[in-house]
């Protein structure tokens, strides 16, 4: 008893700092010591010099399967090395070409198919890039601070959008600019480029109105009330002269019904549509409507669905192209064939916020609606977000504009 009594502190603190040690052992094994991981080699890829290494994409990417409502995608994509950058489009990395510096909006092809027209920021100018890659003004007024440009079909004629709410129509044949009411917005041409369908938004929503007018701006006439839902109302001109709006109605949060508007208070049929975030691109003859849209399925990213949009046929053939992007990335060549921007990585929710994917890189698609084949086109050489896509008449060359820089480039498509 002597002998514990005499010794119980020292057996008390030997004991502490034991439990101490252990307890200390224990947080650092769970909290800080790493777990040893074994890396595999890693084999660089073999250049020479002057070349790229491979992005990883090229023709081998393009598969040949299908899923359920998709479509087929091209089984004869040609066999290009990853690292070789070719001078037209062929499937892997491909040349891209500067067509101008300085910042530029609202691209379009011009009425012959072959040029490039686009408003300069810069000095306030309209040019267009003829085939030789010659900038020529196409007037020499200048328009400062042009907020958007919404072209007519003969690209002749334009309404310019200011920040302070001012809108004009300029004709670049006749040098003619005429003003349009400030409370006019989201205008659309008619396929004849000679009237225009507008949103007459004035400050009481008792007085909000579809509005159907001549391009300068007379003889309007209001067409159908809008009200408090002019933000799901969208003007546009179908090439057929079918419909001059649309109008989305929710159904649940993965399913909207897309009603088409008429001149003439037409009862047409509706669609469908799966998710939210319309966006829409008509074919050349009116009679297919492209859009995109996510949903919870698609992880709420965008993704293309092409359906008919014409008489009795509205809402059949709908089929998802299986490929994730916005509508407006897309051009239509021909009523049946369109190219597409198609961004290689896309993360979750991107439909619901655009700009996460402001700064993703894109690769470009042909896809044949009537074969159902979607085919890698190209791959440009260089990081690009592409916008404002256009290909001239005889399909050589595709053009675009890179939302970073808002500059103007050339692919050779042949």
């Amino acid at each position: 008893m002597n002998f514990l009594a005499k010794y119980k502190k020292i057996f008390l603190i030997i004991g502490f700092l034991a439990i101490v040690i252990f307890l200390g052992y224990f947080i650092y094994k769970l909290f800080f010591k790493q777990t040893a991981v074994i890396v595999p080699p890693v084999t660089e890829p073999t250049t020479t010099q002057g070349e790229l290494p491979g992005s990883g994409l090229g023709g081998q990417q393009v598969s040949t399967s299908t899923s359920p409502g998709g479509i087929p995608t091209s089984p004869t994509q040609p066999q290009i090395s990853p690292t070789t950058v070719s001078p037209t489009a062929q499937g892997g990395i491909t040349k891209v070409t500067s067509l101008n510096s300085g910042p530029t909006s609202n691209a379009i092809l011009s009425s012959d198919g072959q040029d490039v027209q686009y408003y300069n920021k810069t000095d306030g100018k309209f040019y267009k890039i003829n085939d030789q890659g010659e900038a020529i003004p196409m007037s020499d007024k200048i328009f400062h601070n042009v907020d958007n440009v919404t072209w007519a079909p003969n690209t002749n004629k334009a309404v310019l959008e200011y920040p302070d709410g001012s809108n004009i129509v300029y004709d670049f044949n006749t040098e003619r600019q005429v003003t349009l009411p400030k409370h006019w917005e989201d205008f659309n041409f008619s396929s004849d480029s000679n009237r225009i369908v507008s949103k007459s938004i004035g400050v009481d929503p008792n007085n909000r109105w579809l509005v159907i007018s001549d391009s300068d701006g007379s003889k309007a006439q209001a067409l159908e009330f809008i009200g408090k839902n002019a933000d799901k109302v969208i003007s546009s001109w179908s090439p057929n002269n079918q419909s001059v709006a649309m109008y989305t109605k929710g159904v649940d949060f993965d399913r909207q019904e897309l009603l088409f508007v008429g001149l003439n208070g037409e009862n047409f049929k509706s669609t469908t549509v799966e998710g939210r975030g319309l966006e829409t691109q008509w074919s050349d003859k009116g009679d297919k409507l492209l859009y995109s849209a996510y949903n919870s399925t698609s992880d709420l990213k965008p993704k293309l669905w092409v359906v008919n949009a014409q008489g009795d046929s509205i809402g059949t053939g709908r089929t998802d192209l299986e490929i994730n992007t916005w509508a407006n990335k897309c051009t239509f060549v021909s009523n049946q064939e369109l190219y597409c921007a198609v961004p290689d990585n896309l993360e979750r929710g991107a439909g619901m916020f655009p700009e996460m994917a402001d700064k993703t890189q894109d690769s470009l698609y042909h896809i044949n609606l009537k074969t159902g084949l979607k085919q890698l086109v190209a791959v440009p050489d260089g990081k690009y977000n592409i916008s404002n896509l256009v290909v001239s008449a005889d399909q050589k060359n595709l053009f675009f504009t890179d939302k970073k820089t808002t500059e103007i480039y050339k692919i050779n498509l042949k």
